[in-house]
């Protein structure tokens, strides 16, 4: 207990006082982690929505297949990328391992089915005369889909924090594709296992309150947008 408490009061006062490693780690978590959701966001709603609005063969399998890459292990995803950017992989040639962007390339392709099964799942949801009008009135498809993804923006931002949460406080990709190389690639997830591994327990626990709060923060937004969104259901 003596270890924790102490722990605790040391964590404070490097959050506090603005400590160098612990807010450095936070901001390359956030900028390498918004910038793979975004750019799985960009890829992945329209392909949600598509699937939703396409019947073509191999579709429910497509869906169950993404459904599946939800829960994908992200020790995984760093060993397909380290495959993928290490000198003897199809993608060695534009030394992108141990950089900042190989570990949102990957993080992006961890938030990719998170996003697509979610959209999926929102618009599959919708009442099936939202379609129908659309068609009866002679919309394009393009146009169709846009006021499909319209009508469930609340549910696709729910899916991005969703990924975001996912990407924020992972592991094993950070780890594998970034290298923990400091001021370059370590982030928040990192740091913490290995401040702690050198005995700065009090700095590793200062990472990971910063962890549990922006957590928290992401679970109240989406608790918040949860509650509009049920408002708006009625």
């Amino acid at each position: 207990m003596d270890l924790i408490a102490h722990g605790l009061c040391e964590a404070g006062r490097l959050i506090a006082s603005g400590d160098a490693l612990v807010f450095a780690a936070a901001g390359r978590s956030l900028a390498i982690s918004v910038a793979a959701v975004l750019v799985a966001g960009a890829l992945a709603v329209p392909l949600g929505v598509f699937l939703a609005d396409k019947a073509f063969p191999g579709r429910a399998l497509l869906v169950l297949t993404l459904r599946g890459g939800m829960g994908m292990p992200t020790v995984l995803v760093g060993l397909l990328g380290f495959a993928l950017f290490s000198r003897r992989g199809p993608l060695g040639g534009l030394d992108l391992l141990y950089t900042p962007e190989a570990v949102a390339i990957c993080e992006t392709l961890l938030a990719f089915p998170i996003v697509v099964s979610w959209t999926h799942a929102a618009v599959s949801g919708l009442d099936p005369r939202y379609a129908e009008t659309s068609r009866t009135l002679g919309a394009r498809s393009l146009r169709r889909r846009w006021t499909l993804a319209k009508e469930v923006r609340l549910s696709l931002v729910l899916a991005l924090l969703t990924a975001f949460a996912r990407c924020f406080s992972e592991l094993g990709i950070a780890m594998m594709v970034g290298g923990n190389i400091k001021h370059r690639t370590r982030t928040l997830a990192t740091a913490t296992a290995l401040e702690t591994s050198r005995g700065e327990f009090a700095r590793g626990l200062a990472m990971s309150l910063i962890l549990l709060v922006i957590a928290l923060l992401v679970a109240l937004v989406a608790a918040a947008l949860t509650r509009v969104r049920e408002r708006e259901a009625r």
